[in-house]
């Protein structure tokens, strides 16, 4: 059975579907909506939310996905856990299938891997790294440091070699007492570092497109098994 997953990213992201498509099994094809966004800023990711994610969804609604994934780890914790939920109800009401948060599957993924206090890798400026904060400790998890980069530019932050991001994340993480690592942002190539992080380290590693992706899959297996 063929089953058709939605995601949902903004604009200038360059690496979430790359990283889906290399990932998906055959029998699931990707059908992606965009929202314009520029800034990676709190303005930008607002204006994202309220002006250009009900067109995406409105687009994306009409290839009639089995499951779509909201592809944006900061958005969805920009206003709370509760309104990324309101989120996620709203794609399922106008689209009538399951939706899928990355903040919301990154916090699953933790807690299925036994990590409870976490170091956060991020490319963000720090208004964006206290919304994932809170998302974290809301959920009752422990962001023992979070550390971004200060990327304000979405596109900019695609640029940023996977080489980058070990040696940031190992920098951050050396001499923390913590139980794993999460590298947050669909648009930052973690995925593409996470097994030699996990090796180095002899942690357990957590990456946004990760989570949503094996979240996806969970949800369209039993939607498989269903129909």
């Amino acid at each position: 059975m063929y089953q058709r997953l939605g995601l949902i990213v903004p604009s200038s992201n360059s690496v979430m579907e790359v990283d889906f498509y290399r990932h998906l099994p055959s029998h699931i094809t990707l059908h992606v909506a965009r929202m314009y966004l520029k800034d990676t800023t709190v303005a930008g990711e607002e204006e994202m939310l309220d002006v250009h994610f009900p067109r995406a969804l409105n687009d994306l609604a009409t290839v009639e996905p089995h499951a779509i994934v909201f592809g944006c780890t900061s958005a969805g914790a920009l206003r709370g856990n509760a309104y990324d939920e309101e989120l996620c109800r709203r794609i399922s009401e106008v689209a009538g299938c399951p939706a899928i948060s990355t903040v919301a599957s990154v916090r699953r993924a933790l807690k299925r891997r036994r990590i409870q206090k976490v170091a956060v890798i991020t490319p963000y400026v720090d208004a964006l790294n206290s919304r994932i904060r809170k998302s974290l400790e809301d959920d009752g998890l422990s962001a023992a440091t979070i550390a971004g980069l200060g990327i304000d530019h979405n596109f900019a932050i695609a640029s940023v070699p996977p080489e980058e991001i070990l040696a940031f994340a190992l920098k951050t993480v050396e001499g923390q007492l913590v139980d794993g690592i999460f590298i947050s942002c669909t648009n930052f190539r973690g995925l593409e570092i996470r097994d030699r992080l996990e090796y180095l380290t002899g942690l357990p590693v957590v990456t946004s497109n990760q989570a949503a992706l094996e979240q996806a899959l969970d949800v369209l297996r039993e939607l498989g098994t269903k129909a």
